[in-house]
């Protein structure tokens, strides 16, 4: 007996799910295969219930509180609470036990209302109804209830329950018309074949009678790889094995079109379907305003445990008397004097932690997630980020990273779609080196398309009119087009044929669809594909008809695609179209360099260029070529891998027809964006697989390259002439002269870099680090500093990831943000810090996989400018804060152990220390993180340079840090010691009666309150009824509160020891003089050095800031050169001249500026301010003054 298959079975079996193969068993109906087959093994699959919740009713509780426990500062706080229960601190448990309690339980209910929504989503889905063809009748169960194997009917309309393979269609032809935008975006309708041999099936009862298994990989996420093998078994016959592969797989989530229904198997269930699979979490990411936070806290973690020290050391040094270890009202027990030093000192040590552990602020991580969470709407809210062609608005994947979008140094980008509007005409054709235009003209008149080619083909040559012919079916027979019988498709009208209103072209490729649109006008025009046969109406209005035998698909390593065709005079045909990189090596005759030269010539003007090639099959080429095609498809291992081969066999010895020129138009202020993201100091790079020249004159349209720009080549043709070394050195060399002399010069030189996918794999080749060369990484790091702007051309998509997490990973680590629209950007959208997703016409696989979606590029110039902006600043100011005034809550306690005997007596009540940080303090921050602006909208749009104030983390760097941590250590001392040095010796009621510990307690504790929260106010510059209600609302419910808490005898408190002690304080003049005057002195250190910043070395911001209250009425949209009237009242003889990123300057009749200056901004002068320099302009509040040329100095 063979043990081996025993076992074999045996593992399976008790494995349940196939984890351990790669490759499953369906069988089709549960039925078991015939006698003589392979064993029947059942196996179990999950069901096809979709999870998508994190959490169920049992396992909430203990899950949720593990991972908030996780973090650091919970952790802590809860050992703090630990350690006041089990020992006697200073403190009530409450005071920590409360704060944690309060930010747990908001956080659990937050993520548990998340949750619910997940659950509720879940349940609608799961129970949606589903037709199962049971026992020759269709029965109706609910999605949950379908397994592995059921044969499901689908109609018209309604979306695919699970992954199924594709049985059969209502369509004769066999075939089914899908949409897939709920997975990756693409409303266009795509074709799925039925297996061949079930493709006749039409009722219940056929398909029941289906005998036959399922044989495919196990699941994975790829949406567009499948690979299988249906055996179909017919009475005692061999079974009959047929390929399948991605075209016969219908995706769950898709929805079927165009056909009344069709029976398909399930293959996939549940959280094993591909789109369950491509739903799972990404990669956590981190901002740097998190890090920093992180660094803060180990800092004034390594403060408290130092006070900790000092206190505990000098409560020892103070009780080394006998008189003051154990003074007569504080006896010790016999079981304390027993303890050992040690033990005591260790417990001391863990009371005074207690006492001091305030400093460190529990409720910062919650406030900080409350003001992501809710910030976030405000990108969504955002009207002027709405499209109205899509109809959808700016998108937030994830709140965690806003704060980062106002610290991006490198944006890298994408062209075709992102850039460019993907939106493509075709423009014109060159066949065997002649140019054909469509509606050309001549002798001043418009020709029609087949009046031109008449013209045309009356020259001699019929060699010339058999490559034309060729050359135009080539294009309508090789492309995935399909015909759409209808009025409209999702909305969009477009006409293929006049005398055929009805009918429209449908692509998944905005590139087939403008080239077989671009036929039609030139005379040739495709009809349909029916029962396997493409049809097309030639210019003689003749209809020709070809088989189609095999389609070898595009892909992006390829870079092309063919047909093998079959006409009816019997000759087998192969087209091939595709990029001039992959197509020119494998043509053997035809005019190359003609047509070279003109795919050159129109990808410097920015068209996408394709090659169109052919070859005559012989019936044994033919026969060998199929031979190669059905064993690589019928291969369940490397399948992809095998394909490729085959394809590489097969395609070669072309005949070089011609070109296409399709034009892909630059998108709406694309150019504009680009420009403010380089005056605000980011640099750009465009990642693109496009050719060479091509990307480079987008890049010059949309002004990433200038025509003053230096362009440096890093490419396979110059690397050929001079190796890699030799080339990297020589432009290191040259960005460095430039840099050196651009130090002494004013005029300074912009570098522009161009490099290819070939030489990138080059540079970044590990290898070449030991062959003596040295680092070649570095060198071109180095030189990429220097530049501008930087085109990477013809790269593969890992190629665009690899570029980002070099730049990601040099040594200063800069915020990267990556941005494209297509499945090929996904993988440098998740390497970037911040990956945005543009919803555009390659899908949504990238605005899925991004952390932020928009409709267009140029919204990407008000979610950096803007939003980013304004969500750092107010995060660092946040976080700083709360640093800032529990520095200045905790420190007077410090100050209080010298005053006590180190006795950690607490200064302030239990009722003040438990809510100073859940209720006194945290509502005005929460709210200032929110609607705070430093400086309008407007302005931040028309000076896209305020960006740079705020890069690299400045408002979070270490010098800011220490100024607000003195800031608070400094208020800390005027609180205590102004407060002692005026109860010293001082009566201050009526009756005589000195305060007591805790109205000294409540005075600090008083001053503290008002003066953080007056110093939030003095920070806050933009101000609403909000603002005013929440500060000004929250000192009073202080007020409000502490005459309650002291003003009632509270029945469930044991002890009261702040009764009557607020009114007492209040009753007392002395106390009002002191509360006012520490106050302000707390204050005007802050108020002072502010005052001598503006006016010595002020900031760009600063700057602006005095702007906006000199010119009230600047406009929020300008142009580089714009004047506008402005009328208020009867008349004002004054004009704004706005002048792109400058200063808006009010031109009055009476100004003496030149005649010069006006005729040089007229003649468009002032779209660039380096062009002003001769004219020098100064804002001043009478006007304008005029400076003749001299030395430069900022406008």
């Amino acid at each position: 007996m063979d043990f081996s298959l025993l076992r074999n079975i045996i593992s399976r079996y008790c494995a349940g799910e196939e984890n351990w193969v790669d490759s499953r068993t369906v069988y089709i109906g549960h039925k078991e295969p015939p006698p003589g087959a392979e064993a029947y093994i059942p196996q179990r699959y999950p069901d096809n219930r979709i999870v998508s919740s994190k959490y169920t009713f049992w396992n909430f509780i203990p899950k949720n509180l593990f991972e908030q426990f996780r973090r650091i500062a919970n952790f802590y706080f809860l050992v703090i609470f630990l350690v006041q229960l089990i020992i006697d601190t200073p403190t009530s448990p409450v005071t920590s036990g409360l704060p944690l309690f309060f930010v747990i339980t908001v956080t659990a209910i937050k993520q548990g209302y998340e949750d619910w929504l997940r659950h509720k989503a879940d349940c609608s889905i799961n129970e949606c109804p589903v037709d199962v063809v049971q026992q020759e009748k269709v029965v109706r169960t609910q999605s949950h209830k379908l397994r592995v194997g059921d044969v499901v009917m689908v109609r018209e309309d309604e979306t695919f329950p699970c992954d199924l393979i594709f049985l059969s269609s209502s369509r004769d032809d066999g075939t089914c018309y899908v949409t897939t935008t709920s997975l990756d975006g693409e409303s266009s309708h795509k074709t799925y074949y039925a297996v061949p041999d079930t493709m006749a099936f039409k009722t219940e009862q056929e398909v029941d009678s289906l005998h036959a298994t399922i044989e495919c990989e196990q699941p994975q996420p790829d949406l567009y790889k499948f690979v299988g093998r249906i055996n179909i078994y017919k009475d005692k016959e061999e079974p009959v094995s047929r390929t399948l592969g991605a075209e016969n797989l219908l995706l769950r989530g898709a929805t079927l079109k165009n056909t009344q229904h069709i029976y398909a198997v399930a293959v996939y269930t549940g959280m094993e379907t591909k789109m369950a699979l491509n739903y799972q979490s990404k990669s956590q990411k981190r901002s740097a305003v998190e890090k920093s936070m992180n660094a803060f806290l180990i800092v004034y973690l390594c403060i408290l445990i130092s006070k900790a020290v000092i206190n505990t050391v000098l409560k020892y040094a103070w009780q080394w008397s006998p008189d003051r270890d154990e003074p007569w009202y504080n006896h010790r027990t016999e079981n304390e004097r027993q303890r050992h030093v040690v033990i005591r000192a260790f417990t001391d040590f863990l009371a005074f932690m207690v006492l001091f552990n305030y400093i460190i602020p529990v409720s910062m991580y919650v406030t900080v997630e409350m003001q992501k969470f809710l910030g976030s709407y405000f990108i969504t809210w955002d009207e002027e980020m709405f499209d109205e062609e899509l109809g959808q608005g700016a998108q937030v994947n994830t709140s965690d990273l806003n704060e980062e979008l106002g610290q991006v140094e490198y944006v890298f980008t994408d062209k075709t779609g992102t850039l460019t509007e993907n939106n493509m005409e075709f423009i014109e054709c060159c066949v065997d080196g002649n140019v054909y235009i469509p509606h050309a003209i001549c002798n001043g008149q418009i020709l029609s398309a087949a009046s031109s080619i008449d013209m045309i083909d009356s020259s001699p040559g019929g060699y010339r009119r058999e490559y034309e012919d060729l050359f135009f079916r080539a294009l309508c027979l090789c492309h995935t087009v399909q015909v759409k019988e209808e009025e409209t498709v999702d909305g969009i009208k477009r006409g293929i044929h006049q005398g055929r209103p009805t009918s429209f072209y449908i692509s998944s490729s905005p590139d087939e669809v403008a080239l077989v649109e671009g036929m039609k006008r030139l005379g040739y025009t495709y009809l349909r594909l029916k029962d396997n046969y493409m049809e097309i109406l030639n210019k003689d209005d003749e209809i020709e008809r070809f088989e189609l035998l095999h389609v070898l698909n595009f892909d992006s390593v390829r870079r092309r695609m063919s047909v093998i065709v079959k006409s009816i005079s019997g000759e087998y045909l192969m087209f091939c179209k595709g990029a001039d990189s992959s197509i020119f090596p494998r043509v053997v005759s035809g005019k190359v360099e003609q047509v070279k030269t003109h795919v050159e010539q129109n990808a410097v003007e920015g068209l996408r260029t394709l090659c169109v090639a052919y070859r005559r099959l012989s019936e044994s080429e033919y026969q060998e070529a199929c031979h190669y095609l059905t064993e690589a498809k019928l291969a369940l291992q490397d399948r992809e891998q095998r394909l490729a081969q085959a394809y590489d066999v097969i395609e070669r010895d072309f005949v070089l027809l011609g070109a296409t020129a399709v034009e892909d138009r630059l998108q709406e202020k694309a150019a504009d964006t680009i420009e403010s993201l380089h005056k605000a100091g980011i640099k750009v790079w465009v990642l693109t697989g496009d050719k060479m020249e091509t990307a480079t004159a987008t890049c010059y349209a949309s002004k990433l390259f200038r025509r003053s720009t230096q362009i440096l080549e890093l490419t396979k043709k110059r690397t050929k002439e001079q190796s890699l070394h030799d080339v990297l050195f020589e432009l290191s060399r040259t960005v460095l002269r430039q840099r050196s002399i651009s130090g002494l010069s004013v005029d300074c030189l912009d570098f522009g870099l161009i490099i290819d996918g070939a030489t990138l794999s080059a540079v970044l080749k590990p290898s070449q680090e030991v062959s003596g060369h040295g680092n070649y990484r570095e060198i071109f790091l180095e030189i990429c500093r220097n530049c501008s702007a930087v085109l990477c051309c013809r790269m593969a998509p890992l190629q665009k990831a690899q570029i980002v997490k070099l730049i990601k990973s040099s040594k200063e680590h800069p915020i990267t943000l990556a941005v494209g629209d297509g499945a090929n950007d996904v993988s440098m959208i998740l390497e970037a810090h911040v990956g945005i997703g543009i919803m555009g016409k390659e899908g949504r696989q990238a605005a899925r996989n991004s952390d932020y979606a928009i409709p267009k590029f140029k919204h990407l110039k008000k979610m950096l400018l803007v939003h980013g902006h304004y969500y750092y600043i107010r995060i660092a100011e946040l976080v700083q804060y709360f640093f800032y005034k529990n520095v200045c809550f905790i420190f007077p306690q410090f100050l209080y152990q010298f005053f006590c005997g180190f006795s950690q007596q607490p200064l302030y009540d239990t009722a003040y220390l438990t809510l100073y940080n859940i209720s006194f303090t945290s509502l005005p921050i929460l709210l200032y993180s929110l609607v705070e602006q430093h400086v309008t909208i407007d302005t931040l749009k028309r000076e896209p340079s305020l960006y740079r104030d705020i890069a690299k983390n400045s408002l979070l760097r270490w010098p800011v840090f220490l100024y607000w941590t003195c800031l608070g250590v400094f208020d800390a001392v005027i609180f205590f010691f102004g407060a002692y040095f005026l109860f010293d010796n001082t009566t201050f009621t009526s009756n005589g009666q000195m305060f007591g510990n805790w109205t000294f307690g409540t005075l600090i504790f008083t001053v503290l309150v008002f003066t953080v929260t007056l110093k939030l106010a003095l920070d806050t510059r933009h101000w609403t009824w909000i603002n005013h209600f929440v500060i000004w609302g929250s000192l009073l419910f202080y007020v409000i509160f502490s005459l309650l808490w002291g003003g009632i005898i509270w029945p469930f408190l044991n002890y009261q020891r702040m009764y009557y002690v607020f009114m007492q304080m209040l009753s007392s003049g002395p106390a009002w003089l002191s509360i006012i005057l520490l106050i302000t002195v707390s204050l005007l250190p802050d108020v002072i050095k502010k005052v001598l910043c503006r006016a010595i070395c002020p900031t760009a911001t600063e700057r602006a800031q005095v702007s906006q209250k000199l010119l009230p009425g600047s406009v929020a949209e300008v142009t580089p050169l714009s004047f506008r009237r402005s009328y208020k009242g009867r008349s004002t003889d004054s004009t704004l001249l706005h002048l792109g990123a400058a200063e808006t300057l009010s031109l009055h009749s009476c100004s003496p500026l030149p005649q010069k200056l006006l005729a040089h901004l007229a003649e468009g002068g002032g779209s660039d301010l380096t062009s002003l320099s001769p004219y020098m302009l100064r804002l001043s509040g009478a006007g304008v003054a005029y400076y003749a040329p001299g030395p430069e100095t900022p406008v």
